[in-house]
């Protein structure tokens, strides 16, 4: 089987396989094959299992023969960031202290995926513990850009948007904590979005209540995220946010009908941050003219927005203090030293230092609510410029425009954190390109646990544009 399959969306796929037009087992292989021609191109894998993904592809094969009920993604070959556990199957979370890991149960979300009948096939790179939005760790090297050598992949599921933008498979798990699954979605030209807090389970969190890290979907097209997020939705005991929360029908609202008639879109091309590139600037207008088009009102917001970022910093650092300083601690450690400098910061910070974070996060959760008392949608850039340098450095600062315009987490993506810690769904496809080839992502927020309504809005714009009939050239 040709490469051309490892290019269809899961959406065709699933109905490939289930009318005898497409092989799981064949499928498999052609995913495998071309996982093996691009790792020493692109190095988006920690792990690949042939063994293990082919003998989940024959018995797959064996109960379509049979005339057995089909799971909503059976056949369809997925990776896994290596943050999320997979039962059988060695998950390093991008750390030395962790190279021969190997879990024996999988994560509720992963768990889900193979009750749909999806096929595990490998685990995708990740910074160590998913520190930081460039993915690289001394365990594997360093992820690059699917479009470009000379960018990053972006992170923390560097790995996860790579393997699916290069076409190795249709659909990947990854996590986002601040933006970990849009920023590198975005910079590669992928779709990802960060659900409502609660709908899709998260099994691995510590603090279950206190939570803003999620694990999510990483796809090419708006149909193929609300078909993953159908597979991994439910209530589940291991999480409170997810008990008593009611699946929607996100394959229904992810189908590109109607209009946007009657919806009010709030928007802001800078979320406060300082400094847009130019050709982010201009894409985000021609996007707006989209929305406009498919007719929805355009309303700029124009509130005062507080500086969010160091909240989430304090509730995140002192997160990873918590759980990373015993490791730091021991003779042998070899953690990053990007993260090691990152829990450092943490000391700074006292237990009052964190609740009262805690206080600004529901203030900023109540703020973006009474933005939606009167839109139904808000839309940003998701990055204020396209892939960075692929030499960046985390602590040193970015350019815009050939400028420099300070610090990389808070002037590259002030955009995605915010709904971390609010618990809003919020989803980046593509909105175009810039000047050098590079993706440019576009981010629209929905009301809490709407969820399904954000994916309607971004099946709607991504079939007013064609931006999916471009790839990268491998």
């Amino acid at each position: 089987m040709s490469d051309d399959v490892t290019r269809l969306p899961a959406s065709l796929l699933r109905e490939q396989i289930a009318a005898k037009k497409v092989s799981p087992v064949e499928l498999t292989k052609a995913v495998l094959a071309r996982a093996e021609r691009l790792q020493p191109v692109l190095n988006c894998f920690i792990t690949v299992v042939p063994e293990h993904a082919l003998k989940a592809a024959r018995e797959a094969e064996d109960a379509i023969m049979q005339g057995k009920p089909l799971g909503l993604l059976h056949g369809i070959p997925f990776a896994a960031k290596d943050l999320v556990n997979t039962a059988g199957v060695r998950t390093t979370f991008g750390s030395l202290h962790h190279e021969d890991n190997v879990p024996k149960e999988d994560a509720v979300a992963a768990a889900r995926m193979k009750a749909a009948g999806a096929i595990l096939f490998g685990k995708t790179t990740t910074p160590e513990f998913g520190h930081k939005a460039l993915t690289d760790a001394p365990l594997f090297g360093r992820t690059r850009n699917a479009w470009s050598a000379a960018h990053t992949s972006g992170g923390s599921s560097g790995g996860a948007a790579v393997a699916v933008a290069a076409g190795i498979g249709p659909i990947g798990i990854a996590t986002d904590g601040g933006g970990s699954t849009r920023i590198p979605a975005a910079a590669n030209g992928m779709v990802g979005i960060k659900q409502s807090n609660g709908v899709i389970p998260h099994s691995q969190v510590a603090d279950a209540f206190g939570n803003y890290t999620y694990v999510t979907p990483m796809t090419r097209t708006v149909m193929d995220t609300a078909l993953m997020l159908q597979a991994m939705t439910g209530s589940h005991p291991s999480d409170p946010w997810s008990i008593g929360l009611a699946s929607q029908d996100y394959i229904a609202a992810a189908r590109a009908e109607g209009n946007l008639k009657g919806k009010r879109i709030l928007w802001s091309a800078t979320l406060g941050n300082k400094v847009v590139a130019r050709d982010v600037q201009a894409a985000f207008e021609r996007s707006l003219g989209k929305l406009r088009e498919l007719g929805a009102e355009l309303v700029e917001l124009t509130d005062p927005l507080p500086n969010m970022e160091p909240v989430w910093k304090v509730i995140n650092h002192t997160t990873w203090k918590a759980r990373f300083d015993d490791l730091i601690r021991r003779e042998d450690n070899r953690l990053s030293p990007s993260l090691v400098r990152q829990v450092a910061m943490a000391a700074e910070w006292s237990g009052a230092d964190y609740q009262r974070a805690q206080f600004q996060r529901t203030e900023i959760f109540r703020m973006v609510q009474r933005w939606f008392e009167t839109a139904d949608y808000l839309v940003t850039p998701t990055l204020s410029r396209t892939a960075l340098p692929i030499d960046q450095d985390l602590f040193e600062p970015i350019r815009v425009d050939g400028i420099e315009a300070g610090e990389l987490r808070s002037n590259w993506f002030p955009y995605t954190m915010p709904f971390n810690i609010t618990g809003h769904p919020a989803l980046t496809l593509c909105g175009g390109y810039d000047s050098e080839g590079l993706p440019i992502g576009l981010q629209i927020v929905g009301r809490f646990r709407d969820d399904a309504s954000v994916l309607r809005a971004a099946a709607l714009y991504e079939s007013s544009e064609d931006w999916l009939s471009r790839r990268p050239d491998l």
